[in-house]
């Protein structure tokens, strides 16, 4: 039987709760709720399905060993006794990354170089050979989270961070990252088989993340490798059965409803590649016209923009006009849709001139967002 352990799936801040409602549908009751990360127990094969299905996450961490250090050389010894000649593939590669917070420590890098050295060494007192190393995440990847005395040791299952699905061969401008965008989705009132309208598309990365969920197609299928398939534990043979049940769940039948518009025939262009990288091209029918100008369908719906946010003074001012146009749009032409903006610039929202039912926290990169949130009723008043 596969040994059970403790699994940790990070994800963004304040995607946390819907990490959690994302993974509790697929069958797991969870341990733990912490800021950037859910727990739960599973075996490997667990991981494996997580990779697969996951939208919001990061990275899917299945521990090794908790033990105590208050000293890098007391990390060494502990680290060189572990069996790693039972995990790590006689011709494997692998590299370590950490979060430490340890007074002896003034570099991760010396962590991470006392954490490899010890793996090192072991395999070549075994086996008279050692592993290949370096900073690449293509192969075996050991996570290290070390604060003061306590050490947690995990593989990273993931390898390559799943926050990227895959698809977005073209990106155009500073695109959201796919996991934020998915659970930026999730977050709103949208539900398959509902109109989704996205003008200022930019590279279509919102749409897209709202196509591959009508469809239920898992994002991990658009991937060639994981870090768990460079574990002597992997069994190609499970992997494969995970993939087909996960084809076999795809709902072919989805009505094309969802609709992205740009004043950027480069924008469009990228939305469109990436759109069909994703196999979801079909569903959506693609505008090139300013955003006031996009036709939107019979409600109830869902339209949601994610327009610049300025990063200079000038910017912003001239960013004024545009956020109060997207006000004057929802109210024209959106009555009986949920309409929302992501934006990093509170100032600069208040130029809607609409009342928010909602202002949802988020995170993209370093910098704290919102989710906005409008009932659009005919007639919406304005703020007062």
């Amino acid at each position: 039987m596969a040994p059970t352990n403790t699994i940790t799936v990070t994800c963004n801040p304040e995607v946390n709760q819907i990490l959690a409602l994302e993974i509790k549908e697929l069958g797991y009751q969870l341990i733990q709720v912490n800021p950037k990360s859910v727990e739960l127990k599973g075996t490997l094969k667990d991981c494996m399905h997580l990779n697969l299905h996951l939208r919001t996450a990061n990275r899917v961490l299945l521990l090794i060993k908790r033990f105590k250090a208050g000293h890098p050389d007391q990390l060494y010894q502990a680290v060189s006794r572990i069996p790693w000649e039972d995990h790590i593939p006689h011709d494997g590669y692998l590299s370590v990354t950490s979060f430490i917070r340890n007074k002896h420590i003034l570099d991760t890098r010396f962590g991470n170089q006392k954490t490899k050295d010890a793996i090192v060494d072991r395999l070549f007192r075994l086996r008279k050979q050692r592993p290949d190393s370096g900073p690449k995440r293509d192969r075996t990847v050991i996570y290290l989270h070390w604060v003061g005395q306590d050490c947690h040791l995990y593989f990273d299952t993931s390898g390559e961070t799943i926050s990227k699905h895959g698809y977005r061969r073209i990106p155009f401008k500073a695109p959201m990252r796919e996991a934020l965008a998915a659970a930026v989705i999730k977050a709103t009132k949208w539900q398959p088989g509902m109109p989704l309208v996205n003008p200022m598309s930019g590279s279509g990365t919102l749409v897209i993340e709202a196509a591959l969920m009508a469809k239920n197609f898992a994002p991990g299928l658009l991937r060639k490798n994981f870090g768990f398939m460079h574990l002597r534990t992997f069994q190609q043979q499970q992997w494969d059965e995970l993939c087909n049940q996960a084809r076999g769940m795809v709902q072919d039948q989805v009505e094309p409803l969802f609709h992205l518009s740009d004043h950027s025939l480069e924008a469009l262009r990228s939305a469109r590649s990436n759109a069909k990288w994703a196999g979801v091209d079909k569903l959506i029918r693609f505008h090139h016209l300013d955003f006031a100008k996009t036709e939107v369908p019979p409600p109830p719906g869902v339209v949601i923009l994610n327009p610049e946010y300025g990063s200079r003074l000038g910017d912003v001012k001239e960013l004024e006009g545009t956020y109060k146009q997207i006000g004057d749009f929802f109210k024209e032409k959106c009555a009986g849709y949920w309409g929302y903006i992501f934006s990093g610039n509170p100032e600069l929202s208040k130029k809607i001139g609409l009342r928010t039912s909602r202002k949802i926290p988020f995170f993209n990169g370093q910098l704290e967002c919102r989710l906005l949130e409008f009932e659009l009723y005919a007639g919406s008043k304005k703020s007062g």
